[in-house]
């Protein structure tokens, strides 16, 4: 896979000494074609198709390992009638206005938003393309374009026949339409297909791909940081006569911001031998230093006042009257640690010096923040700064953070080592697990009342979070006060559930939080459908029956639920009174239904297999499909089985994959995963996987044993998985 450094880059590899068709967005944001020689001020594409017939796909969401060069090729692919084998993906340049994520307005890759958002977009330029090559071969020979046919990046009438790059040259010098015709779903032979295989399979096998952490630039020094113990510590003095003795040690530097120290080494390992040989003196009188169970206690104290009302249809407290009358409740209180990201690549950033610029070697998952945030650092113009983006070794919202943290460090570690040589950051496992960023802690209390028939009447639900979005480029999203990925999975419940009222305190800790695969529904989604669970076993209802029947069908997202819940009762064999485990989750305009199979013996538990479906709309590569859907469920079990990120007075415990363990293969279930056939535009599948496996694995262990895990991790309940 290609990666160009720029947009001016980008356009001058493609010249190399030969027409090509570009076919894009221009400066008015509209559809447009041309040349590289004609584009180079005008244009850019999503689409580039070589004089020997290479076409080339610029993909603007970047590829962490959930499918987006496979994905969005497929959109271009499917209209342009291509030959898949023969098809290129290429990350975009840095961008905001050409290559923005739609659903954002900004340029970046998250919320499981790739596919959805860029749909119509990648497809129309595919069409483009396709009408434009088809009106080149048809001045070309002479014939009607009606006549000319189109099949694995070859065009044809009657006896003449080319490939695409044979016409570029002119359909260069041609409009495009300006509302392209793309296929029904009938039409289709590349989307949905089973067939496809990964565009990044080849070179993330035989070594070619190229990460962030593959990075080698002649003259690089490497750098690695000490950092504060405790969170918003910073540095009053360090020493480094220690670190002189290390082979390759080359200097140390307090960071600007007095976050920590950077060591300079001549090697990655020489960097992180002097890190670990610095004493520093820390001023922690802002920084956090409670311990785990203080924090916990203090989450659970604000459930008793909540500051917001996150239900404005429904005040908290008119909620109050209504489950004093009612004939029986159902009171619970969970809670759930910090996470870790813990991604396969830990955090590493490189940059270098670029004329009166930089250029940043990065898995760049966002790019609309590095951008200014390291020219800031560095005081610079945005325009300055060059993103090249590489391949990242996962991220689960890790490399998504408002603050671009390491990204920010790497330049200022470029800036204190005198801005002459490539800087490249490289960040330890125990760096990230200990210092890094995290799922927030969070505490719910609900309290649910039922009337002699069985029916819900009234639902007081209470949550305690740090925001993700308050207090930095985000806090646009916050309504009210209220942040919405505080309460995602509770305020828009698909059920029907009468009188739910809905309290939100923010919690106030120095611990940096972020997104984590899946967000705020990764604890709501866990509690709603243990209460529903709790519901159904309360009133006497099967689980799947009772919430079929708080689904609307006129609902459009609760009738595709619907769908999801019969599809997986029927791949399940699901039958009234099993000792399974049931839940359904809505996230990211996805529906996701799972039967969890567990075997309990005293207190060690084994998931046997889990059964899932998804609603996601076309099913663009259900292999993919089928990969995230698998990959959320593992991802998950890690977390709710023994995960969790805990504090002695301020500092972080765990420090690597030996006390933050994940799961292991003999741990991983079975997994059977049936997709829902759907002409709907396509939703998110990165992280719909995870909110329901837990809770069915809960609900499957309360099946078998009757005890409810209410505290996550479940080793607190006692439970040991094998």
């Amino acid at each position: 896979m290609n990666i160009n450094v720029s947009r001016r880059g980008f356009l001058k590899a493609s010249a190399a000494g030969t027409t090509a068709l570009l076919v894009g967005i221009n400066a008015k944001g509209v559809l447009a074609a041309g040349s590289t020689a004609t584009a180079a001020t005008d244009l850019n594409p999503f689409v580039k198709i070589d004089a020997d017939g290479t076409v080339t796909v610029i993909i603007k969401h970047f590829e962490m390992g959930q499918g987006t060069t496979t994905g969005l090729t497929t959109l271009v692919a499917e209209e342009l009638d291509a030959n898949w084998d023969t098809v290129v993906p290429e990350f975009a340049p840095a961008d905001v206005e050409r290559y923005k994520n739609l659903f954002f307005g900004a340029q970046g890759t998250g919320g499981s938003t790739s596919i959805a958002n860029s749909f119509m977009q990648y497809r129309e330029a595919g069409a483009a393309a396709r009408d434009l090559l088809v009106r080149a071969a048809a001045q070309s020979w002479g014939v009607d374009a009606s006549t000319i046919t189109v099949e694995n990046g070859m065009l044809s009438s009657g006896g003449k026949s080319g490939h695409f790059g044979e016409f570029v040259a002119i359909a260069a010098t041609l409009s495009p339409v300006e509302k392209p015709a793309v296929k029904t779903p009938d039409q289709f032979k590349l989307i949905g297909s089973d067939k496809l295989h990964r565009k990044d399979n080849t070179g993330k096998t035989n070594g070619t791909a190229m990460f962030a952490m593959d990075v080698n630039l002649p003259g690089m020094i490497y750098a690695a940081i000490i950092r504060s113990p405790k969170f918003g510590g910073t540095v009053v003095s360090f020493d480094d006569s220690a670190a002189k003795d290390v082979g390759g040690f080359i200097a140390a530097q307090v960071l600007p911001n007095k976050a920590g120290v950077v060591a300079f080494g001549k090697n990655t390992w020489a960097a992180f031998q002097a890190r670990d040989a610095l004493s520093v003196e820390w001023d922690f009188s802002a920084a956090e230093t409670r311990s785990t169970d203080a924090m916990i206690a203090d989450h659970v104290a604000l459930l008793d006042a909540p500051q917001f009302d996150a239900n404005h249809e429904v005040p908290l407290a008119s909620v109050t009257p209504i489950l004093e009358g009612a004939a029986k409740t159902i009171d619970a209180q969970f809670t759930f640690p910090f996470l870790a990201h813990a991604p396969l690549e830990p955090e590493n950033c490189t940059i270098e010096p670029v004329g009166d610029g930089v250029r940043v070697h990065d898995g760049c998952q966002f790019p609309t923040l590095t951008r200014p945030m390291v020219a800031a650092t560095l005081g610079i113009d945005p325009s300055k700064v060059e993103i090249r983006t590489l391949y990242a070794g996962g991220s689960f919202g890790r490399r998504a953070n408002a603050a671009s943290d390491y990204n920010v460090e790497a330049a200022m570690a470029f800036a204190v080592s005198g801005r002459k040589v490539p800087v490249k950051l490289v960040w330890s496992r125990e760096d990230d697990i200990k210092g890094g960023y995290y799922r927030p802690m969070s505490a719910h209390r609900a309290k649910i009342g039922i009337d002699a028939d069985g029916k819900i009447v009234g639902w007081d639900h209470r949550l305690a979070t740090k925001s993700i979005a308050k207090g930095g480029p985000f806090e646009m999203m916050v309504q009210n006060g209220v942040d919405p990925t505080s309460v995602e999975g509770v305020a828009e419940s698909l059920y029907t559930l009468p009188n739910m009222g809905i309290g939100l305190s923010d919690f106030t800790t120095a611990v940096p939080i972020n997104w984590w695969r899946s967000v705020g529904h990764t604890h709501t989604g866990f509690v709603m459908e243990s209460l529903m669970d709790m519901v159904a076993t309360e009133t006497g209802q099967d689980p799947i029956d009772m919430r079929l029947a708080m689904l609307d069908p006129s609902g459009a997202n609760q009738a595709r639920m619907i769908e999801a819940i019969k599809l997986v009762r029927e791949i399940s064999g699901w039958q009234k009174g099993d000792k399974r485990g049931f839940a359904a989750h809505f996230s990211f305009n996805t529906c996701v239904a799972v039967v969890a199979d567990v075997t309990v013996e005293d207190t060690t538990v084994h998931v046997n297999k889990l059964f899932m479906a998804v609603e996601c709309g076309v099913a663009i590569n259900p292999d993919v499909i089928r990969a995230q859907m698998e990959g959320g469920a593992g991802y998950a079990l890690s977390a709710i089985f023994r995960n969790e990120v805990t504090l002695t007075d301020g500092e972080v415990d765990q420090y690597n994959f030996p006390d933050y363990e994940l799961l292991r293969n003999p741990e991983m279930p079975e997994i059977e995963v049936a997709i829902v056939s759907s002409n709907n535009a396509p939703t998110g599948v990165g992280e719909p996987g995870v909110p329901p496996t837990g809770p069915a694995v809960a609900n499957a262990i309360f099946a078998q044993t009757g005890k409810r895990i209410l505290d996550l991790p479940m080793t607190k309940a006692g439970f040991d998985f094998v």
